[in-house]
């Protein structure tokens, strides 16, 4: 059997963050003491000042430090009570075949009951959405179709809903011209579409770990192969780990999802988005980047993605109206550069088109000044449900439990301590009437990440699911 690789170095901040970390979990460090200064830092272990405030930041963020004016950093005297995250993955360096199908279709198969408390689902609550309003726009629009429409706005689609895309991604501070958006049926469609265009049968894809089961599933389907990239929680794949694949490996294309990637919820900093998307650049490799949950952040500013740094078109960004707006549309889009045409000509040859009667509500609907209204409710909420349920998951689980904490989205990624079986769990909690997503359904081989599970938190917080946390966290303890 094959020695396995080690794992890849860290990035220096993390290193700090995690060395700093270290000293105030075994006590060097106190609570209330100060933390050496940024000037102290940097000369002792010889770095940048950049370097030392990313990790002080990141200490910050993760409870362990508060700044204090005219003190400097110093310990939390609240960092013991808070729930310790997942650290960052650790992949083989090879890239292999992906047979994670036939487990997915199985768990899935047996989480469609509607009665299953939905911790495992994939989509928001729809009570969440404004679908009075959404069909109240459809009966508008279908009043004014054009029935030369289902004609004419065959693939790219509709002409007033890419405008109004287009029109996003400039008040995002991204240039897409309108004749480069695709509409899609879904943004599995726009990804599965993209990554034709990009590869073909055995190539190499690099992908994140752990990874969406859906990408998994569509590498899988087209006969290609995947290597993973170590991944933090908090700030996405580790770059220094993607270029010594990109040297060792022939990787055709990358699959990354930049903000509030799912599982983990992990958001790459803006700087690391420009990096990756250069890096790329230099070899010409697509990027094909995931974007659905780009709406959905928590905090007051909007992060940009990816294809915000693209100059030369490579980059195939993706999104949909599915977790923001519409989960029942089905309606999602490609902005997809310089691969425009090729992805036209797949959308035509395999689905032809998108349901023009939808993509019309959405255009009569973005119109009008209520999106965004609905949009700063969904955040709060989503916000407010991510709070109360780590908070739930931190007095009911195992000690020893780790819980991400993402900035956007509506997942929560939880590690069990060492003897946790999520496979087990999975079965145990849907005979007590919980939906669960076990970590094996994020790797590409079906078998890691046995201690982990994907939560839900999109659903409006009830008694309900607070008692079925406390049951989760008695399985899992047992």
């Amino acid at each position: 059997m094959p020695r396995r690789a080690p794992p890849p170095p860290l990035t220096l901040h993390r290193q700090l963050a995690q060395d700093l970390a270290g000293s105030i979990e075994r006590g060097l460090l106190r609570a209330g003491e100060k933390l050496p200064s940024v000037r102290a830092t940097q000369r002792q272990r010889g770095v940048s000042q950049a370097t030392v405030l990313q990790a002080y930041y990141q200490l910050e963020h993760r409870g362990y430090v508060e700044s204090r004016p005219r003190s400097g950093y110093v310990v939390s005297t609240r960092w013991q009570q808070l729930p310790r995250e997942p650290q960052a993955s650790t992949p083989p360096r090879r890239s292999a075949p992906v047979q994670v199908s036939d487990l997915v279709f199985e768990i899935l198969d047996g989480a469609r009951h509607r009665s299953l408390l939905p911790l495992g689902s994939a989509f928001p609550s729809p009570l969440l959405f404004p679908l009075d309003k959404l069909g109240a726009a459809l009966a508008r629009s279908a009043k004014r179709l054009d029935p030369w429409a289902t004609v004419a706005d065959l693939p790219p689609g509709s002409w007033e809903l890419r405008r109004q895309i287009a029109r996003r991604y400039l008040a995002a501070g991204v240039k897409v011209d309108v004749d480069d958006i695709l509409i899609t049926n879904g943004a599995m469609e726009a990804l599965s579409l993209s990554l034709q265009a990009a590869t073909k049968p055995g190539d190499v894809v690099a992908i994140e770990s752990p990874a969406f089961y859906a990408a998994l599933q569509a590498i899988e389907r087209l006969g290609l192969r995947a290597v993973e990239v170590p991944t933090d929680p908090r700030e996405g794949i580790d770059l220094d780990a993607l270029r010594g694949l990109l040297k060792k490996q022939r990787i055709r294309a990358c699959w990354f999802m930049t903000t509030f990637q799912n599982p983990l919820g992990a958001l790459m900093p803006a700087a690391r988005k420009r990096e990756l998307v250069e890096l790329l650049a230099e070899r010409e490799m697509p990027l094909i980047e995931d974007d659905v949950y780009a709406e959905l952040y928590h905090g007051e500013q909007a992060p940009r993605p990816a294809k915000a740094y693209d100059r030369d078109g490579g980059v195939l960004h993706c999104g949909s109206f599915s977790k923001s707006l519409a989960p029942g549309y089905r309606i999602g889009w490609v902005a997809a550069g310089r691969h425009t045409q090729t992805v036209a000509r797949l959308k035509l040859s395999t689905s032809l088109a998108t349901s023009m009667p939808a993509q019309e509500a959405l255009a009569e609907y973005l119109k009008g000044a209520t999106f965004d209204t609905h949009l700063r409710r969904l955040r709060r909420r989503l916000r407010e449900q991510k709070d109360r349920m780590r908070a739930a998951i931190s007095e009911h689980f195992p000690r020893g439990t780790r819980i991400s904490d993402p900035q956007g989205g509506y997942f929560l990624w939880v590690e069990l301590p060492r003897s946790g079986d999520a496979l087990a769990l999975q079965q145990r909690a849907m005979q007590a009437g919980i939906g669960v997503s076990p970590g094996p359904m994020f790797s590409p081989d079906g078998a890691r990440f046995r201690q982990a599970l994907r939560l839900n938190c999109g659903h409006p917080w009830s008694a309900e699911l607070e008692a079925g946390i406390v049951t989760l966290g008695r399985l899992a303890a047992r």
